[in-house]
Protein backbone atom coordinates (compact mmCIF):
# COMPACT_ATOMS: atom_id res chain seq x y z
CA UNK A 1 0.00 0.00 0.00
CA UNK A 2 0.72 3.52 -0.59
CA UNK A 3 0.55 6.48 2.23
CA UNK A 4 0.41 9.56 3.08
CA UNK A 5 0.63 12.02 5.76
CA UNK A 6 -2.78 13.58 6.66
CA UNK A 7 -2.59 16.20 8.92
CA UNK A 8 0.04 14.50 10.98
CA UNK A 9 -1.54 10.84 10.74
CA UNK A 10 -0.44 8.47 8.53
CA UNK A 11 -2.69 6.93 6.10
CA UNK A 12 -2.45 3.87 4.43
CA UNK A 13 -4.34 3.71 0.97
CA UNK A 14 -4.14 2.08 -2.33
CA UNK A 15 -5.60 3.55 -5.57
CA UNK A 16 -6.57 0.99 -8.66
CA UNK A 17 -6.86 2.68 -12.24
CA UNK A 18 -10.09 1.76 -14.52
CA UNK A 19 -10.06 -0.95 -16.88
CA UNK A 20 -11.04 1.07 -19.52
CA UNK A 21 -14.42 3.50 -18.92
CA UNK A 22 -13.74 7.33 -18.37
CA UNK A 23 -12.08 6.71 -15.52
CA UNK A 24 -13.95 8.23 -12.87
CA UNK A 25 -12.85 8.40 -9.30
CA UNK A 26 -14.25 6.43 -6.35
CA UNK A 27 -13.37 6.37 -3.02
CA UNK A 28 -14.24 3.78 -0.71
CA UNK A 29 -14.62 4.30 3.22
CA UNK A 30 -14.73 1.15 5.33
CA UNK A 31 -16.42 0.19 8.57
CA UNK A 32 -15.39 -0.15 12.11
CA UNK A 33 -12.76 -3.06 12.60
CA UNK A 34 -12.27 -3.63 9.02
CA UNK A 35 -9.48 -2.55 6.46
CA UNK A 36 -10.01 -2.11 2.85
CA UNK A 37 -9.08 -5.34 1.89
CA UNK A 38 -11.97 -7.06 4.21
CA UNK A 39 -14.57 -4.18 3.42
CA UNK A 40 -13.42 -3.93 -0.36
CA UNK A 41 -11.27 -6.43 -2.37
CA UNK A 42 -12.12 -9.54 -0.78
CA UNK A 43 -15.59 -8.76 -1.38
CA UNK A 44 -15.28 -8.08 -4.65
CA UNK A 45 -16.05 -4.35 -5.36
CA UNK A 46 -12.91 -3.44 -6.08
CA UNK A 47 -12.77 -5.58 -9.40
CA UNK A 48 -16.30 -4.96 -10.12
CA UNK A 49 -16.05 -0.97 -9.96
CA UNK A 50 -12.39 -1.18 -12.14
CA UNK A 51 -13.66 -3.06 -14.35
CA UNK A 52 -16.70 -1.20 -14.72
CA UNK A 53 -14.29 1.71 -15.61
CA UNK A 54 -13.89 3.65 -12.10
CA UNK A 55 -9.83 4.55 -10.71
CA UNK A 56 -11.35 2.97 -7.21
CA UNK A 57 -9.26 4.04 -3.99
CA UNK A 58 -9.87 2.62 -0.97
CA UNK A 59 -8.20 3.74 2.65
CA UNK A 60 -7.39 2.67 5.83
CA UNK A 61 -9.17 4.98 8.30
CA UNK A 62 -7.04 5.91 11.50
CA UNK A 63 -6.84 3.14 13.62
CA UNK A 64 -7.38 0.55 11.29
CA UNK A 65 -5.48 -1.43 8.68
CA UNK A 66 -1.64 -0.41 7.99
CA UNK A 67 -2.83 3.22 8.98
CA UNK A 68 -1.36 5.14 12.11
CA UNK A 69 -2.92 3.67 15.17
CA UNK A 70 -4.03 6.69 17.87
CA UNK A 71 -5.18 6.20 21.36
CA UNK A 72 -6.94 8.97 22.16
CA UNK A 73 -11.21 8.81 21.39
CA UNK A 74 -11.13 12.58 20.67
CA UNK A 75 -8.83 11.84 17.55
CA UNK A 76 -11.73 9.74 16.23
CA UNK A 77 -14.37 12.00 15.62
CA UNK A 78 -16.65 11.63 12.44
CA UNK A 79 -15.18 15.15 11.05
CA UNK A 80 -11.37 13.96 11.98
CA UNK A 81 -11.54 10.81 9.92
CA UNK A 82 -13.61 12.56 7.15
CA UNK A 83 -10.69 15.21 6.96
CA UNK A 84 -8.37 12.41 6.23
CA UNK A 85 -10.53 11.31 3.11
CA UNK A 86 -10.40 14.53 1.72
CA UNK A 87 -6.96 14.83 2.00
CA UNK A 88 -6.36 12.05 0.39
CA UNK A 89 -8.70 13.51 -2.73
CA UNK A 90 -5.89 16.08 -1.99
CA UNK A 91 -3.12 13.97 -2.07
CA UNK A 92 -3.76 12.30 -5.55
CA UNK A 93 -5.19 15.21 -7.19
CA UNK A 94 -8.80 14.86 -7.57
CA UNK A 95 -11.37 17.57 -7.35
CA UNK A 96 -14.34 15.41 -7.02
CA UNK A 97 -14.96 11.73 -6.47
CA UNK A 98 -17.87 9.48 -5.70
CA UNK A 99 -18.21 8.49 -1.91
CA UNK A 100 -19.06 5.27 -0.75
CA UNK A 101 -18.63 4.06 2.61
CA UNK A 102 -20.19 1.32 4.81
CA UNK A 103 -21.50 1.67 8.06
CA UNK A 104 -18.75 3.62 9.76
CA UNK A 105 -17.44 4.45 6.62
CA UNK A 106 -21.39 5.74 5.20
CA UNK A 107 -21.42 7.70 8.64
CA UNK A 108 -18.12 9.35 7.29
CA UNK A 109 -19.45 9.56 4.10
CA UNK A 110 -22.77 11.14 5.17
CA UNK A 111 -20.09 13.71 6.94
CA UNK A 112 -18.03 14.39 3.58
CA UNK A 113 -21.18 15.01 1.44
CA UNK A 114 -21.97 17.38 3.98
CA UNK A 115 -18.89 19.64 4.74
CA UNK A 116 -17.37 19.23 1.97
CA UNK A 117 -20.33 18.91 -0.56
CA UNK A 118 -18.12 20.08 -3.77
CA UNK A 119 -15.95 17.84 -3.91
CA UNK A 120 -18.42 14.58 -3.72
CA UNK A 121 -20.29 14.02 -7.58
CA UNK A 122 -22.39 11.53 -5.58
CA UNK A 123 -22.91 9.61 -2.02
CA UNK A 124 -23.21 6.07 -1.85
CA UNK A 125 -24.05 5.56 2.47
CA UNK A 126 -24.28 1.73 3.04
CA UNK A 127 -25.34 -0.50 6.07
CA UNK A 128 -26.60 2.64 7.92
CA UNK A 129 -29.97 4.18 8.05
CA UNK A 130 -32.23 5.95 10.97
CA UNK A 131 -29.44 5.45 13.09
CA UNK A 132 -26.82 8.08 11.32
CA UNK A 133 -29.39 10.63 13.07
CA UNK A 134 -31.26 8.49 16.06
CA UNK A 135 -27.65 7.79 17.62
CA UNK A 136 -28.48 4.30 18.07
CA UNK A 137 -27.20 1.01 16.04
CA UNK A 138 -24.08 -0.99 17.96
CA UNK A 139 -24.99 -1.85 21.59
CA UNK A 140 -22.60 -1.10 24.41
CA UNK A 141 -20.23 -2.95 25.75
CA UNK A 142 -17.49 -3.39 22.33
CA UNK A 143 -15.09 -1.03 23.64
CA UNK A 144 -14.94 -2.70 27.11
CA UNK A 145 -14.83 -6.17 25.22
CA UNK A 146 -11.67 -5.11 22.97
CA UNK A 147 -10.39 -3.67 26.01
CA UNK A 148 -10.53 -6.81 27.80
CA UNK A 149 -7.84 -9.52 28.70
CA UNK A 150 -8.49 -12.64 26.43
CA UNK A 151 -10.73 -15.10 27.58
CA UNK A 152 -13.00 -12.48 29.06
CA UNK A 153 -16.87 -12.70 28.21
CA UNK A 154 -18.04 -10.04 26.18
CA UNK A 155 -21.27 -8.01 28.07
CA UNK A 156 -23.32 -9.19 24.69
CA UNK A 157 -22.93 -11.47 21.48
CA UNK A 158 -22.48 -8.26 18.98
CA UNK A 159 -19.61 -6.90 21.77
CA UNK A 160 -18.00 -10.40 21.11
CA UNK A 161 -18.79 -10.94 17.30
CA UNK A 162 -16.98 -7.56 16.98
CA UNK A 163 -13.85 -9.06 19.52
CA UNK A 164 -13.61 -11.71 17.33
CA UNK A 165 -13.89 -9.95 14.10
CA UNK A 166 -10.46 -7.54 15.58
CA UNK A 167 -8.98 -10.52 16.36
CA UNK A 168 -9.38 -12.13 12.79
CA UNK A 169 -7.54 -9.04 11.19
CA UNK A 170 -5.14 -8.95 13.46
CA UNK A 171 -6.33 -5.22 14.37
CA UNK A 172 -4.99 -2.49 17.30
CA UNK A 173 -7.89 -3.42 19.89
CA UNK A 174 -6.62 -0.63 22.03
CA UNK A 175 -6.98 1.89 19.08
CA UNK A 176 -10.13 0.16 17.81
CA UNK A 177 -11.52 0.83 21.37
CA UNK A 178 -10.16 4.39 21.56
CA UNK A 179 -11.94 4.70 17.73
CA UNK A 180 -15.94 3.28 19.10
CA UNK A 181 -15.64 5.75 21.81
CA UNK A 182 -14.54 8.76 19.56
CA UNK A 183 -16.63 8.30 16.09
CA UNK A 184 -20.48 7.84 16.66
CA UNK A 185 -20.97 11.39 15.33
CA UNK A 186 -24.89 12.01 14.40
CA UNK A 187 -26.20 14.55 11.88
CA UNK A 188 -29.44 16.08 12.38
CA UNK A 189 -32.34 16.27 9.96
CA UNK A 190 -31.59 19.90 8.78
CA UNK A 191 -28.31 19.08 8.55
CA UNK A 192 -29.39 15.91 6.13
CA UNK A 193 -31.48 18.20 3.90
CA UNK A 194 -28.57 20.44 3.08
CA UNK A 195 -26.82 16.96 1.53
CA UNK A 196 -27.97 18.30 -2.41
CA UNK A 197 -25.90 16.00 -4.58
CA UNK A 198 -27.50 12.61 -5.27
CA UNK A 199 -27.55 9.78 -2.84
CA UNK A 200 -28.18 5.86 -2.93
CA UNK A 201 -29.26 4.65 0.91
CA UNK A 202 -28.57 0.69 0.71
CA UNK A 203 -29.24 -1.27 4.15
CA UNK A 204 -30.38 -4.96 4.38
CA UNK A 205 -33.70 -5.88 5.26
CA UNK A 206 -32.74 -8.28 8.43
CA UNK A 207 -29.77 -5.41 9.12
CA UNK A 208 -30.74 -4.42 13.20
CA UNK A 209 -27.96 -2.28 13.28
CA UNK A 210 -28.67 0.34 10.65
CA UNK A 211 -32.26 1.78 11.22
CA UNK A 212 -34.21 2.27 8.29
CA UNK A 213 -32.68 2.74 4.74
CA UNK A 214 -35.95 4.36 3.01
CA UNK A 215 -36.68 6.62 5.65
CA UNK A 216 -33.48 7.64 5.98
CA UNK A 217 -33.24 8.44 2.36
CA UNK A 218 -36.79 10.28 2.55
CA UNK A 219 -34.68 13.36 4.34
CA UNK A 220 -32.52 14.24 1.95
CA UNK A 221 -33.72 16.30 -1.50
CA UNK A 222 -32.21 13.67 -3.82
CA UNK A 223 -31.58 10.35 -2.37
CA UNK A 224 -33.21 6.98 -3.25
CA UNK A 225 -33.18 3.68 -1.14
CA UNK A 226 -31.80 0.09 -1.88
CA UNK A 227 -32.82 -2.72 0.12
CA UNK A 228 -31.41 -5.55 0.09
CA UNK A 229 -33.84 -8.44 0.67
CA UNK A 230 -32.40 -11.38 3.70
CA UNK A 231 -29.88 -9.72 4.21
CA UNK A 232 -28.04 -8.54 7.86
CA UNK A 233 -25.44 -6.05 8.45
CA UNK A 234 -22.74 -8.39 7.51
CA UNK A 235 -24.10 -10.14 4.66
CA UNK A 236 -25.01 -6.79 2.96
CA UNK A 237 -21.48 -5.66 2.03
CA UNK A 238 -20.10 -7.79 -0.55
CA UNK A 239 -24.15 -9.32 -2.12
CA UNK A 240 -23.90 -9.00 -5.57
CA UNK A 241 -27.30 -7.15 -5.46
CA UNK A 242 -25.66 -4.38 -3.73
CA UNK A 243 -22.91 -4.56 -6.56
CA UNK A 244 -25.80 -4.49 -8.78
CA UNK A 245 -28.13 -1.59 -7.61
CA UNK A 246 -24.30 0.32 -7.13
CA UNK A 247 -23.12 -0.01 -10.38
CA UNK A 248 -26.37 1.16 -12.05
CA UNK A 249 -26.43 4.01 -9.59
CA UNK A 250 -23.65 5.37 -10.92
CA UNK A 251 -24.19 4.65 -14.53
CA UNK A 252 -26.87 7.41 -14.13
CA UNK A 253 -24.62 9.96 -12.95
CA UNK A 254 -23.64 12.52 -15.21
Amino acid sequence: MDSFDSDGVRIAYIDIPAIGGRGDAILLIHGFASNHAVNWVNTQWVRALTQAGYRTIALDNRGHGESEKLYDPEAYSSEAMAGDAVRLLDHLGIEQAHVMGYSMGARITAHIALDYASRVRSALIGGLGMHLIEGRGLPSGIAEALEAPAGTPAPNPTAAAFRIFAEQTRSDLRALAACMRGSRQTLSRSELAQIEMPVLVSVGTLDTVAGSGPALAALMPDARALELEGKDHSTAVGAKPHRDGVLAFLAAQP
